[in-house]
């Protein structure tokens, strides 16, 4: 068996995986590529003025780790173009949001053409390539056009949308087409899985057999739903940490007999934040008793600030924000506070496990490991409420959370009232179920199962007689 090949957007060596800030499936990934002797490729995050092509090679450990820097062009049109400009927002269903400019499309293919450049000549005859997210869907087709008859893995982190969503897309069928060069496609849910499938015999007029295989003139794949789960064991350890521990003191200091609802969250239009706090406004119109003895921190890490719509979603959520505390605050009790800043792994976990609820509410998530995380985190003896998004992928796997519609302002401002008023008993019920739901959908479980239904295929890509479809 040769080498696991691990290809991303972006690299975080394994050296960079201790202290508390590494998210779950960094080590995971890290994990697999020790255990076969692997290779993590992908950019630097740094731009030079011309690219180069050049690979900077070390190792660490027993992982060897590969990346390529690229040029500002590249950055702008592939990175902040394609990717966080059309992809992004077109996946979660936001077509209003958008953008669709040839330069995106053309930057996106000539930087996939580049990785691919760039990883051939470091690929050998018996690896197995695994690549990662919405970034290189076309890198399979790339390393196929340079002679690569090796298995290629892709796993997809976000949804994959509608089949009429997906057509609103400017050359959507190539981008499907690329993706079925891959020999195993992977989605969180099967949710995700069964819109690609209804694309693929609807749209392409392919043929999906009960096992998940794809079959297109000149082309056959396998699809799959393998959801995603977090490292229960270590989670745990961080939540018994001593940097965990004292974070946990002081937020309870700091709520001083109130009750904490909690958030989580990259500060991105699709975690459904500006819905979030109108329906905690709402919450406080309806609660009047409820003044004074409860208060939501949001923690809402700034992200892709170079992108126009995340710098007007940043200033709306400025506004709301300011608007409630202006409406409700008192002397010593601020209603909502909002932190635009990251924390530790370990730190978020104290953080966890002080609050009584989570709002766990986006409007499209492919997952989402918060609500994981916060089921982790919690005292088995009195746990907190998750409330929960029908629209995360998570959902399928946590009935047992309060599920809501986050887009019903009146909706989510029940189940927060709800969920603060929750017997112990009915917490301790739920919070059963959902841990060991938790457990036995381990990231570990979703790295086996991933590997092992791409190993099962081991070898050579069958030769398909090549018919590509047209535009």
């Amino acid at each position: 068996m040769g080498r696991l090949i691990v290809v991303s957007n972006r690299v975080q060596a394994p050296s960079d995986l201790g202290g508390g800030s590494a998210g779950g499936l960094a080590v995971a990934l890290a994990a697999a590529l020790r255990e076969h002797s692997g290779l993590w490729f992908g950019w630097s995050g740094r731009t030079t003025e011309t690219f180069t092509g050049g690979v900077q090679l070390r190792r660490e450990g027993a992982v060897n780790v590969a990346t390529i820097d690229l040029d500002e062009q590249d950055r702008q049109e592939y990175y902040n173009g394609y990717a966080n400009k059309t992809l992004w927002p077109l996946f979660h269903y936001r077509t209003d949001l958008a953008a669709y400019e040839r330069a995106f499309d053309a930057g996106y293919a000539r930087v996939n053409e580049r990785f691919a450049g760039a990883l051939a000549p470091l690929v050998q005859a018996d690896d197995t390539l695994w690549v990662h997210d919405y970034h290189l869907i076309p890198l399979a087709q790339a390393l196929r056009r340079r002679g690569l008859v090796n298995r290629i893995g892709f796993f997809l982190h976000i949804p994959w949308p509608s089949r009429r969503v997906l057509t609103t897309l400017p050359r959507h069928r190539e981008l499907v087409e690329a993706l079925l060069d891959y020999d195993l496609i992977g989605f969180q849910t099967d949710d995700s899985r069964q819109a690609f499938e209804a694309y693929v015999t609807e749209t392409l007029g392919g043929a999906v057999a009960a096992d998940g295989t794809v079959t297109l003139p000149g082309r056959r794949s396998r699809i799959g739903a393998f959801p995603i789960g977090i490292d229960v064991k270590d989670f745990r350890a961080a939540a018994a940490s001593a940097a965990a521990r004292e974070v946990h003191k002081r937020m309870r200091r700091s709520m001083t007999g109130r009750k904490l609802i909690l958030g989580v969250d990259r500060l991105d239009y699709s975690k459904g934040l500006e819905e979030r706090f109108l329906a905690y406004e709402q919450f406080l119109a309806d609660s009047a008793e409820q003044l004074e003895n409860v208060f939501f921190l949001q923690i809402a890490t700034l992200s892709r600030d170079e992108v126009e719509a995340y710098q007007d979603l940043r200033a709306r959520l400025d506004a709301v924000s300011g608007r409630i505390n202006g409406a409700y605050a008192t002397i010593d009790w601020v209603p909502l506070r909002y932190v635009n800043r990251s924390y530790r792994r370990d730190e978020l976990a104290g953080v966890y496990r002080a609050a009584h609820l989570a709002l766990v509410t986006p409007l499209r998530d492919g997952m989402n490991l918060v609500a994981k995380e916060f089921v982790a985190a919690q005292d088995p003896e009195d746990p907190g409420v998750l409330v929960l998004s029908q629209f995360a992928g998570a959902a399928e796997q946590m009935p047992a959370a309060l599920i809501v519609n986050p887009f019903s302002r009146e909706e989510l401002a029940e189940a927060i009232r709800r969920g603060l008023a929750m017997p112990k008993a009915d917490r301790v019920s739920r919070w059963r179920e959902l841990i060991e739901g938790v457990e036995q959908t381990g990231v570990s479980q979703w790295r086996d199962a991933f590997l092992g239904a791409l190993f099962q295929g081991r070898g050579k890509r069958e030769a398909l007689p090549t018919q590509h479809n047209a535009a």
